[in-house]
């Protein structure tokens, strides 16, 4: 059966087309057809202005144009479609999921921030690891990061914070906001096994492309901050040049890799793992479960 997600960010669209199949033993695997990604870059609107701009609008609905025509291609059978912090914040947000609508016949949902990180927990991908540590998922957006916290086999805890790559850029994040972020970090995480720290995010995905890491192999956290005093350091059209960057990866990278060096100190967490999952894989499975019952 193939599934698809579309994920709305506050950077960037997906599109993730799915074939899950089940063998006789009743056995599921998730195999990627394809993933497609359009830096619609929404939160530049929103987070400045309060809305979505005409220019933008007409961005989404091509590009959802596109994602239906390609899901008819490859004969998708169900589609769960999901729009976060942007979609959240925009005042006409219900005007454009409308026109969507209209034009498409996709059905956009805007999510919390507390089933955001439920959608990204939905991988499992903790109940895989070592059970002598604890695992904090830190997801990081353009508004917005998720964290989960899963300690002695179960899901502890979780919540979204308005803080964002396309946030700190605009200077709308505040002390207060990081703050509170810190002390719920250390809170949640104080009295338990070692934390190691699970990323999700197109931008942790990069730092971990340019690390030449094998897969499966954490990245340290040492490693992260001397990313982020590299890329810091030099403009941004050094970033494209020097790095092989898109210019819609190489100005969110720098504020991302402050979010997640900031809240893997706090957690005393040494390490992360990147297994290349996000918000749309969660969604896959969570439409599987809906179509299974």
């Amino acid at each position: 059966m193939k599934l698809a997600a579309i994920d709305i960010g506050s950077n960037a669209a997906r599109l993730l087309i799915t074939e899950v199949v089940t063998d006789e033993k009743g056995n599921t695997a998730f195999n990627k057809l394809n993933l497609v990604r359009v830096p619609l870059r929404l939160g530049f609107d929103v987070f400045e202005t309060g809305e979505i701009s005409k220019h933008r609008t007409g961005m989404v609905l091509q590009t959802m144009k596109a994602y239906k025509h390609l899901m008819n291609a490859y004969g998708v059978e169900h589609l769960k479609a999901c729009a976060t912090s942007a979609m959240r914040d925009a005042k006409n947000a219900a005007d454009l999921i409308r026109k969507i609508k209209l034009e498409t016949d996709i059905n956009i949902e805007i999510i919390s921030g507390d089933l955001e990180a439920n959608l990204i927990y939905e991988n499992h991908v903790a109940e895989n690891m070592d059970r002598s540590n604890s695992y904090l998922y830190i997801d990081v957006g353009g508004g917005s990061t998720e964290l989960s916290f899963f300690s002695n086999g179960i899901l502890t805890y979780k919540k979204s914070f308005n803080i964002g790559t396309i946030r700190l850029l605009k200077n709308m994040v505040t002390e207060k906001q990081w703050d509170e972020m810190k002390e719920v970090v250390k809170a949640v995480t104080k009295g338990h096994k070692q934390v190691v720290a699970i990323g999700t995010g197109g931008n942790i995905n990069k730092i971990f492309s340019m690390s030449k890491r094998k897969d499966g192999k954490p990245l340290m956290l040492e490693l992260l901050k001397d990313y982020y005093k590299e890329l810091s350091s030099v403009s941004l059209t050094e970033r494209i040049s020097k790095y092989g960057l898109r210019e819609d990866r190489a100005d969110v990278i720098v504020p991302a890799l402050q979010i997640y060096t900031n809240v893997m100190r706090w957690a005393d967490a040494t390490e992360i793992y990147v297994p290349k999952i996000g918000l749309a894989d969660g969604l896959v499975r969570h439409l599987w479960n809906e179509v299974k019952a």
